[in-house]
């Protein structure tokens, strides 16, 4: 079995020389970059890694050791350009594209990048369970941040612009607080489209580089709140849940979501009894979800 590729920061010439010397062996899978979610790092991937070297022998799979642990509390637009400097060689140096595989706030960093880099080399997104529409929930994650905050007061706590230096504020959309939420949350609703920006049309036109986007998430996740965040799905002001193509930003088109659906090109892969910690190490959701596009 071939070991993954751990990258510390931006050094990225160790990966590119073994791209170059090996190029003959591995011309038929395209590498992987793992990008981790919150309080985790590179260890907590090397099943997932396993699981693609024993299907696709010789993959280069590059998993980026960055803002780990506690580390990944820092605000979502820094972490995006740390992981731009790791991330932009490698796919410089793919003449076919790289995929892109992160997980839960790994998504979202990934999805920034795809947003707001010019000619970054992607050939398929894969988004495993990210929320990507927003966090509102009271989980395990949440409380270790904000022991005392029962959700319907955190809102207090990241609309403004101490909270905006909190991953987790970066992304959380409290229904019942939509105003403060455009108002103070300088990360998600600028991402998505919802807040407009001067950039809005270039952002557009980057993320439609990709081919194929894939959204994976499930119902007993019990991080991910609601679960359907994961497939840009999310909560009205009565905490009903509005699928994504009855949201603002599909139906306006605002990151070209609505026209990479249009075009075919979004998988979405639901895949019940899977808990948020074990959806990088469990072979159904590899096999259901993720193996195929590995090309």
């Amino acid at each position: 079995m071939q070991a993954p590729q751990i990258m510390r920061g931006s050094p990225v010439s160790l990966l590119l020389l073994r791209l170059l010397l090996t190029g003959v062996c591995i011309d038929a899978y395209k590498p992987v970059i793992i990008v981790h979610g919150i309080f985790d790092g590179p260890k907590q991937f090397k099943t997932l890694s396993m699981y693609i070297d024993k299907v696709h022998p010789g993959t280069q799979v590059a998993l980026i050791d960055l803002y780990d642990n506690l580390a990944s509390l820092k605000p979502l637009w820094k972490q995006v350009q740390g992981f731009r400097k790791a991330i932009y060689p490698i796919t410089q140096k793919a003449p076919d594209g790289v995929h892109l595989l992160c997980f839960s706030q790994g998504g979202l960093i990934c999805r920034a990048l795809l947003s707001t880099t010019p000619d970054l080399n992607v050939d398929t997104f894969i988004s495993l369970s990210s929320p990507l529409a927003g966090q509102y929930g009271d989980t395990d994650y949440l409380k270790r941040v904000f022991p005392e905050n029962m959700k319907k007061k955190v809102y207090h706590i990241c609309y403004n612009k101490l909270g905006q230096k909190i991953s987790i504020c970066d992304y959380w959309n409290d229904p019942h607080q939509q105003t403060r939420y455009l108002q103070s949350n300088n990360f998600l609703p600028v991402l998505n489209g919802v807040k407009p920006h001067t950039n809005i049309k270039a952002w557009r036109q980057n993320f439609l580089r990709i081919k194929k986007l894939v959204l994976i998430g499930g119902p007993d996740d019990d991080v991910i709140t609601p679960w359907q965040s994961s497939h840009f799905g999310f909560y009205d002001s009565n905490e009903n849940i509005v699928e994504m193509k009855n949201q603002e930003f599909y139906r306006n088109d605002t990151f070209g979501l609505k026209t990479l659906d249009a075009r075919g090109d979004v998988s979405v892969c639901v895949q019940p009894g899977v808990k948020h910690v074990m959806w990088h190490s469990n072979f159904t959701v590899f096999t259901n979800c993720i193996e195929k596009w590995l090309t």
